[in-house]
């Protein structure tokens, strides 16, 4: 089993929610606790549930759509509910429900009065897709019978914007449930799982996207070539695996959003390039595929933070593993499938330093946000980036009152993320040049550094220590 690092939280909530639940126990009317799971695919979601169903002396059922017919999902949860550990689970083998809503109903009557029980339906976005109505079958079910029990109903989901809307205003469900993100490690725990110093923790984190599956198979304290070796030998392997599954699962009939994927995740930012990437599809195409992919949380279109509006949108794969499985593994799979997996770590290693130094910027972004305010600078509502439509001028942090058209810049800064290559008088003179020709005001500058700095004249410097401990903090 994976462990679960980092999830000690989460675990807590869980735990805290039945503890409510047993307390209400006989007083309130209406015990029942509802919570909604949602996070994007092989995050761990469903682990983390079966790792607090397994500790919980409380009697559960466990099922899991699989996105098949309507009624192949309901035989599945009858023998779902057959095969729990309810006391009163017998009842399903004498009477098989015709639909979902008398499975439901059904299934709320057997449930214990006197002490409490957890539900859990995984996927619930299947069954939204298939089942007639299902948002309110689920309603009805919990406003009339489960919420009048001692129970704990968890709804897990990885269609990230349809589990928003499932809770949203005007929906049947809204506010019948607690909320959960479920995200991926961030680096501190990579790091500590891995027994990794804080600059490769950064490395880790990128290549395994924090997913808790691709992590188990690193070995503690490995070196990042150590690790890719072995997973590019095997081609069963999660790293390979992981990311094929996932878009198989979210795109099963769109082809072309998985094509504009590739072409984003393969390095192109800009709409005209992604588009002629792709194939040359026709704007239009290209508008209605990046709205199901941002839709989906998969990518992001992002402007350029300034104090005047720019035009100039960019887009980038959110997903760090899959940016990185994008441009290194997808295209050579045939290769490592022949197991020949040396030659595509040789062309990683090649590409290593330009691809990082690109990659790890918006994960750097989001520590600094963490890390600050401190004794040098002030905390920013919102941290970017800044570019023309040339590159000429590109400045790596820019820390604003708002984005992305800005009232007050608070900061900017420069990016330098190389092993043997400490941020000096050039680098400092161009981010000086380039703050020129955004403001004439002396906003106060910094650096992120991996390997130090050699300059004076900064407001704040930053390295990697500095950075992984704000990923500590509560």
């Amino acid at each position: 089993m994976v462990a679960f690092v980092g999830r000690e939280d989460q675990l807590a909530v869980l735990d805290s929610l039945l503890t409510k639940v047993a307390g209400a126990i006989p007083d309130d009317p209406r015990p029942g606790q509802c919570l909604l799971i949602r996070g994007r695919r092989r995050i761990g979601k469903s682990s983390l549930v079966e790792a607090f169903v397994d500790r919980t002396p409380a009697p559960a059922v466990f099922f899991t759509a699989a996105g098949a017919a309507e009624q192949v999902e309901l035989e599945a949860f009858v023998e779902a509910v057959s095969s729990s550990d309810l006391p009163d689970r017998a009842v399903f083998d004498d009477a098989t429900p015709g639909n979902w809503s008398a499975a439901l109903r059904q299934l709320a009557g057997v449930l214990p009065d006197d002490r409490p029980s957890v539900v859990v339906i995984d996927e619930v976005p299947y069954l939204v897709e298939r089942v007639d109505a299902f948002e309110g079958i689920l309603q009805r079910a919990w406003d009339r019978e489960f919420s009048r029990k001692p129970v704990l109903l968890i709804l897990i989901g990885s269609d990230l914007s349809m589990m928003e809307a499932l809770s949203s205003y005007g929906r049947p469900f809204h506010q019948r449930g607690k909320e959960m993100v479920l995200g991926p490690l961030n680096p501190a725990e990579v790091g500590d799982m891995l027994q990794l110093p804080p600059a490769e923790a950064f490395d880790a984190a990128l290549v395994t996207g924090g997913l808790p599956l691709i992590c188990a198979g690193w070995p503690p304290g490995a070196g990042l070539r150590q690790f890719l070796a072995a997973e590019l030998a095997n081609p069963v392997s999660p790293l390979l695996v992981s990311a094929e599954r996932s878009l198989a699962a979210e795109f099963p009939e769109s082809a072309m959003a998985r094509s504009i994927l590739s072409a984003i995740g393969s390095g192109e930012r800009t709409f005209t390039n992604i588009a002629r990437a792709a194939g040359g599809i026709s704007h239009s195409t290209l508008t209605r595929a990046a709205d199901v992919l941002i839709g989906k949380r998969m990518v992001a279109a992002e402007l350029p933070v300034a104090l005047t509006p720019s035009k100039e949108r960019r887009y980038r794969v959110t997903d760090p593993y899959l940016r990185f499985w994008l441009t290194f593994i997808a295209p050579h799979l045939p290769e490592i499938e022949r197991l020949r997996g040396d030659l595509t770590l040789r062309r990683i290693e090649a590409g290593w330093t330009s691809w990082r130094g690109r990659a790890v910027e918006p994960l750097l972004r989001e520590s600094l946000a963490r890390l600050l305010p401190d004794s040098s600078l002030p905390a920013a509502p919102a941290i970017g980036s800044y570019w023309t439509r040339s590159n000429s001028i590109e400045i790596d942090i820019v820390g604003a009152d708002r984005a992305p058209v800005a009232q007050q810049l608070l900061f900017l800064g420069s990016i330098k993320w190389l092993e043997h290559a400490p941020f000096d008088d050039h680098d400092l003179l161009a981010l000086q040049r380039h703050r020129a020709a955004l403001t004439d005001d002396p906003v106060p500058l910094l650096t992120i550094s991996r390997s130090g700095v050699r300059v004076s004249e900064l407001a704040a410097s930053y390295g990697p220590d500095d950075l992984l401990e704000a990923w500590r903090r509560d």
